[in-house]
């Protein structure tokens, strides 16, 4: 059994996000959060929501046990890029994207074994 939790249009660069989720994918729910409590990065209380979303999925929804939880996929996806105009010399423009992210949590049981 496994539950899920997305978090979509979050206003954080894809290639940022994904430097975070590399770091948990495939751990315990216990650790994860632990690793994500002491990561400097923007991304890290985004992905703490979103894992602790995940465990609370898991554990309204299948009634699983959120001590016997797992990762089984973390992924980070690019969601809608916000176009913006930023003015520089001789009159010119350069354009800004503001990259978002869809950030995906998917947690099972651990495997007896």
């Amino acid at each position: 059994m496994e539950a899920k939790a997305v978090a979509k249009q979050v206003r954080i660069a894809p290639r940022k996000a994904r430097l975070v989720v590399d770091l948990i994918r495939g751990k315990e729910v216990g650790e994860a959060i632990a690793i994500l409590r002491h990561t400097p990065k923007a991304a890290s209380p985004i992905i703490e929501k979103v894992l602790n979303s995940a465990i609370a999925n898991a554990e309204h929804n299948y009634e699983l046990e959120p001590n016997n939880l797992v990762i089984k996929t973390a992924c980070v996806d690019e969601g809608v890029t916000l176009k913006r105009f930023r003015p520089r010399a001789m009159g010119r423009a350069s354009r800004i994207n503001k990259r978002t992210s869809h950030i995906t949590i998917v947690v099972s049981e651990k495997k007896e074994g």
